[in-house]
């Protein structure tokens, strides 16, 4: 018997295409005002006025005084990029995808300012010790301690971090439980536990993840996804996640950050080494060091985009090869995209610039592509 395919709908409705439109609208203002930002510490000299009160405040403690900067230098950002939040919480209760109040939406900003500061300064503070104790090699010890950094947290992120936010609960439907760690069994992979995302607290939007690193490796599902979705479509999903697991795509990834980071800490090494020459910016270089980070994070990101592209792919290939019928992972992504309001068509451009995934579209078609080469 032939199987039969659910028709895929590429068509975005103008509602779609507005809200995708807005959001990519304040990403982008939002990059240009930090960018900005920058810049003018950099060009005017302010940067060296927010050095001289740190120190000040500090009564000239050095470590005190580079924490109070990054605390200064974080609280300008963030006041800057305010109203692009603002606009983004509010753009999100008007097309019904976040269900959150003012109040537990600001809890949430400030909690991710106050982890986003200690972890900034950490890393500052550690970066400008090493600069002080060894100024030839900073930046290779640098580059090693962020790294180090960098996979404690991909391990503590499911248990200590992602926990702030949400809440998380062992998946209570003891059959969809068995049978997704089979899945992952069959994929090779050892998970630590299934658990239950309360996604819904906070927004309508569906999700799902394999995440954590060795011990901490789990498998978590949106309730907004156990309520609306099938065992057969939640399957699919996660048999997408797995191919990431199967490809290597994790590994991959971290070889690929290890990489960029390495050239990132070299290039700012030459750039402050440069620049000190020239006595351009003698005040407290913190805002250079982010911004030839910033430029060469937006230089890399189409290329970073088409590889996670190609990862996504493969996975996908992978989802349809190890599940019964493709018919829940093709429905599964049109509920995703309807649900989420993603675009299923976007502008090939758009797609190249901004897209770590490929569009609902191509991902259907080549899913349904794909069943009909396995008939024939």
């Amino acid at each position: 018997m032939a199987t039969t395919l659910t028709p895929p709908q590429t068509a975005d409705t103008p509602e779609v295409k507005r809200y995708n439109r807005i959001q990519r609208w304040l990403s982008l203002s939002d990059t240009v005002i930090g960018f900005a930002l920058l810049v003018v510490l950099l060009v005017t000299g302010w940067t060296g006025r927010l050095r001289d009160w740190s120190y000040l405040g500090a009564h000239q403690h050095y470590f005190l005084a580079v924490f109070l900067y990054v605390a200064m230098f974080s609280v300008i950002a963030k006041l800057l990029s305010s109203p692009f939040d603002v606009i983004g919480f509010r753009l999100e209760r008007q097309y019904h995808l976040s269900n959150q109040k003012l109040r537990s939406w600001l809890w949430d900003e400030c909690k991710g300012w106050l982890l986003s500061l200690v972890l900034g300064a950490i890393m500052v503070e550690i970066i400008y010790s090493i600069i002080r104790i060894a100024p030839q090699r900073w930046w290779i010890i640098a580059w090693a301690v962020f790294i180090g950094l960098f996979l404690l947290l991909a391990q503590l992120a499911p248990v200590v971090l992602m926990p702030i936010f949400y809440k998380f609960e062992p998946l209570a439907n003891d059959s969809l439980r068995e049978r997704l760690t089979r899945l992952g069994e069959r994929a090779g992979t050892r998970v630590r536990g299934v658990y239950e995302w309360k996604l819904s607290e906070k927004s309508n939007k569906a999700n799902a993840a394999l995440t954590g690193l060795g011990s901490t490796r789990r498998i978590i599902l949106a309730d907004t996804l156990l309520e609306k979705y099938s065992d057969d479509e939640i399957e699919a999903v996660l048999a997408h996640e797995l191919g990431h697991h199967v490809h290597k795509h994790i590994l991959k990834g971290i070889l690929t950050q290890v990489a960029i980071t390495f050239f990132g800490f070299w290039l700012i090494n030459v750039v402050l080494r440069f620049v000190l020459a020239k006595d351009w910016f003698p005040a407290l270089n913190l805002p250079l060091i982010v911004l030839v980070a910033t430029i060469l994070g937006l230089l890399l990101m189409p290329a970073l985009n088409a590889i996670s592209r190609h990862h996504e792919r493969q996975a996908d290939r992978y989802a349809w090869e190890n599940t019964p019928a493709i018919e829940p992972f093709i429905t599964a992504m049109q509920k995703l995209a309807d649900q989420n309001l993603a675009e299923r068509e976007p502008a090939k451009w758009i797609e190249f610039l901004f897209h770590s995934h490929p569009s609902i579209g191509k991902r259907v078609a080549a899913a349904q592509a794909w069943a009909s080469k396995r008939a024939a």
